[in-house]
């Protein structure tokens, strides 16, 4: 090797020792500097590798602590955001939506929480229901930054918060967490299912940088089926 070398060459010959064995399973890999000089190429160049294997679980990488290959290794899968809309057309119906409400108030304390703000900080509080062929679909409950989606910018009375914050905002980093949500009087009344349902409600946050954009909560309805791809 050497000579104009990419991250992408660096980090196809990184793979190579790993599944080959020659970086064995707990082990520590040689540093950047050193793997720059015996590949011919910029420390940086190495880094960007490097780092691009560890976001996809193939290395780890500890501060003071260098870089080793993982005893057992975790691959990360990438997960797309839907817009709901889509979501009900491509399974063959007509997507309805429905605002139930929007207004801005103290977010609960586990909101900031998993926002990392402080405790009562004001947030866009929105609530909608996606219906597909007229009969519920998805409840969109969701804790917004004013700053960055200002009632005066953003709309929702016929677009959803869900479709237009991937129209005009990037996110960059956030959490996904998927659970069964009892359906109690009011949400069995929404969902048009009976009380004590187990529906799935999936809670996410996305962020832009570190800067907070919302945290949401989208409860579906009764026998709803996620499918992905790895």
């Amino acid at each position: 090797m050497g000579g104009n070398l990419t991250w992408q060459a660096v980090r196809a010959e990184a793979i190579r020792r790993i599944r080959e064995r020659e970086w064995m399973p707990g082990s520590r890999i040689p540093d950047e500097a050193e793997l720059a000089a015996e590949l011919g190429c910029a420390r940086a160049t190495v880094n960007r590798a490097l780092r691009d294997l560890a976001a996809e679980g193939y290395l780890e990488r500890r501060r003071k602590g260098g870089t080793r290959v993982p005893e057992t290794p975790v691959r990360k899968a990438t997960f797309e955001i839907a817009v709901i809309r889509q979501d009900v057309e491509a399974r063959g119906h007509r997507h309805g939506y429905r605002l139930l409400g929007d207004e801005t108030g103290a977010a609960p304390d586990e909101i900031a929480s998993a926002l990392g703000l402080p405790k009562g900080t004001p947030l866009r509080h929105v609530r909608a229901l996606h219906l597909a062929d007229d009969a519920p679909f998805c409840l969109e409950i969701r804790w917004l930054n004013p700053e960055l989606v200002p009632p005066e910018r953003a709309v929702f009375d016929a677009l959803s918060a869900n479709e237009w914050l991937l129209r005009n905002l990037a996110y960059s980093a956030g959490s996904f967490g998927f659970s069964a949500r009892t359906a109690d009087a009011e949400l069995a009344a929404l969902m048009a299912c009976p009380e004590g349902a187990a529906l799935l409600a999936m809670d996410r946050t996305t962020f832009m940088d570190a800067v907070p954009i919302t945290a949401a909560t989208l409860i579906y309805r009764e026998g709803y089926r996620l499918a992905t791809t790895m």
